[in-house]
């Protein structure tokens, strides 16, 4: 499975990076919600948060720590989202697993569901 994050991840597609390690990518989003709006992806191509395996568990844990890094570095650790969306019938619209870090303005508390 090939997706425009795996792209990204190889080099083939360019985004803006905020984080990057071995494991894990994080860059702006170029559609931002809001005035942060970063995507945490592993580099490793899972399709979606139903999808991870027991022995992947540490991608998602260590995706949180470098949400929480990020957060802490835009000034944004008092208040922010961080949101997946999971399969076509969740919203999600790359079938590559990522955390939407969004915040850096009052967010609403409704989750979109009316």
């Amino acid at each position: 499975m090939t997706t425009i994050f795996g792209k990204i991840v190889r080099g083939e597609i360019p985004c803006d990076k905020v984080f990057e390690n071995e494991r894990i990518l994080a860059f702006k989003d170029i559609a931002p919600k809001a005035p942060v709006h970063i995507l945490i992806i592993p580099k490793k191509e899972i399709p979606n948060l139903q999808s991870v395996l027991p022995e992947d568990m540490h991608l998602v844990t260590e995706m949180i720590v470098v949400a929480q890094q990020i957060a802490k570095e835009k000034g944004i650790a008092n208040g922010y989202r961080l949101l997946t969306n999971n399969g076509k019938d969740g919203g999600q619209v790359v079938h590559h697993l990522h955390f939407h870090l969004i915040g850096g303005k009052p967010l609403h508390t409704h989750t979109g569901l009316e």
